[in-house]
């Protein structure tokens, strides 16, 4: 008999958005695990909190497939000490595999940035900061999209389609009101890095997360608007969408092998 394993996740997601799209910084792939362990039942969720650990074992679920990276870089020490070590032990202990899909999954196409412009109701005309590969020659991947809108909307409209789509129930914003939007960067998680080089390719708003006082208040100078909808609210409604992918491909292959969505993965922030 056939089991589904860790690599068969590995291979379905080389194909949709391999690991040679990552940012240098980045660290994605298996971070604890064996490729060969058969899989029981996969736990999607944003990051690998101690509440997901727990939320894995009450699923049966023996693999976590988290966007955020357990491990950004090698840890001195595993020692129950600390958040992570505590994190790391426990999984150990508890036969659960983590495997990460960060930046690599930003930049595909059809990955999250994709994903949330495809909820907001806008096409994906353009790239940020594309990246060319020999691998995939055609494929349009790299961090950000930008939008021409068909038809202009005026700020407050477009933070209030934000709200609606991704379902939020506040944001933050900057420029005015009623200043007319006409083309727009969506940079999924944290942007700001990236917001010169949406500049310079004319757009009016930049929809993100993680913006910081000074960095938004240099750009509203320079006549930009900014949409500021949380690191979180910008990446957890693609998850969904993503789950549903990987139980697609899963059952492709010819598994029974259920994804669940995590139910307690949630913003940290909370808003008054």
């Amino acid at each position: 008999m056939m089991y589904l394993k860790i690599m068969d996740i590995h291979n379905i997601v080389e194909k949709y958005a391999p690991s040679i799209l990552k940012e240098s910084y980045d660290n994605v792939g298996l971070m604890v695990g064996d490729m060969e362990c058969r899989v029981t039942s996969i736990l999607v969720a944003l990051d690998c909190t101690l509440k997901v650990i727990e939320e894995a074992k009450q699923n049966n679920c023996n693999l976590i497939f988290t966007h955020h990276p357990l491990l950004f870089k090698r840890p001195d020490s595993i020692t129950s000490d600390n958040l992570l070590g505590e994190k790391i032990i426990k999984l150990i202990e508890s036969h659960i595999n983590v495997y990460s899909c960060h930046t690599n999954l930003d930049s595909a196409e059809g990955g999250i940035n994709d994903i949330i412009v495809e909820l907001l109701g806008l096409n994906s005309d353009d790239i940020v900061d594309p990246i060319k590969t020999e691998s995939r020659p055609g494929c349009k991947d790299g961090i950000g999209r930008i939008s021409q809108l068909e038809e202009p909307i005026i700020l407050s409209e477009l933070c209030n389609r934000v709200k609606k789509y991704l379902e939020m129930s506040s944001l933050r914003y900057v420029g005015n009101e009623f200043k007319l939007i006409k083309k727009v960067a969506v940079i999924n998680g944290s942007g700001q890095s990236y917001f010169n080089k949406a500049r310079l390719q004319g757009v009016d708003c930049i929809i993100t997360g993680d913006t910081t006082y000074h960095y938004v208040s240099d750009f509203e100078e320079q006549g930009m608007a900014v949409i500021d909808a949380g690191h979180f609210g910008t990446e957890w409604p693609a998850m969904e969408k993503v789950a549903v992918f990987l139980q697609k491909q899963i059952k492709s292959l010819g598994f029974e092998n259920s994804v669940v969505l995590s139910k307690i993965n949630r913003d940290p922030y909370k808003y008054k």
